[in-house]
């Protein structure tokens, strides 16, 4: 299987939020909340567009303090974490500062204990520096509990909730990822297993492939794939099937 990143309807949305932020006429509000069920490509593409921005990328902690984020921050900067919270959080803004880059912070809910002091934080980087920040989560509840945080909640430009894939992003995944060439049929079938959901949708990509170079086959249809679960998800019963490998 190809690897490529796959502009999808939810990758569209997400530049076009980022675009929104971009223009903002507040300099303050300069944050982009990304939301959405778990498995529908939310971490991979803004990982993807932190690394090709240099964007400054962190998975948020359970236990993350201030004091914690700061100096995880200050490391990913490349600055030096040791010393008093004083001097580390001076030498994050004067990186930030610098280079204008964009933080962010992914599984954001972690970041709302102790009336979401780390986001305070972060609001006090954002504010000084006038930069972005990509806020991601799989959380359901986190955009009405930031809310809750009216100074915090007032930096939220955009929100992009993404959506369970279409027919149409599982035909274009197929096309540029897979080695052979997918039917209509079969990506019809994929969809219906995985639901729209990107990581068994990926799987499913997988299983096809393991099918082609059993059969030989240079195309797949949905014919060839009777009796294959190309989803494997523990939360859902299926009838007994062949293997796809």
């Amino acid at each position: 299987m190809k690897k490529a990143f796959v502009e999808t309807t939810n990758v569209e949305r997400f530049r076009s939020a980022l675009a929104a932020v971009e223009q903002r006429g507040a300099p303050e509000a300069s944050w982009l909340l990304v939301s959405g069920d778990p498995a529908l490509g939310k971490s991979t593409t803004v990982k993807q567009w932190a690394t090709r921005n240099r964007a400054v990328y962190l998975r948020a902690k359970e236990l993350w303090t201030p004091g914690f984020f700061i100096r995880d921050l200050a490391a990913e900067l490349g600055e030096d974490d040791e010393g008093s919270l004083k001097s580390v959080f001076g030498r994050v803004i004067a990186r930030i500062g610098h280079t204008q880059a964009t933080i962010v912070i992914d599984e954001v809910q972690h970041c709302l204990r102790n009336c979401a002091a780390v986001l305070e934080e972060l609001r006090d980087i954002t504010d000084t520096t006038e930069t972005m920040a990509v806020l991601v989560t799989g959380v359901e509840q986190v955009q009405s509990r930031i809310g809750k945080h009216a100074q915090i909640s007032s930096r939220i430009a955009r929100v992009v909730d993404f959506r369970p894939a279409s027919v149409e992003d599982i035909g274009l995944m197929c096309a540029q990822l897979c080695d052979v060439t997918v039917g209509a049929d079969a990506v019809a079938l994929i969809h219906q297993q995985a639901q729209g959901r990107m990581r068994q949708t990926m799987n499913a990509l997988v299983a096809i492939e393991a099918v082609a170079r059993r059969n030989k086959l240079a195309s797949v249809t949905a014919a060839d794939l009777q009796g294959v679960a190309l989803v494997q998800d523990w939360r859902v019963k299926r009838p007994a099937s062949k293997e796809a490998a």
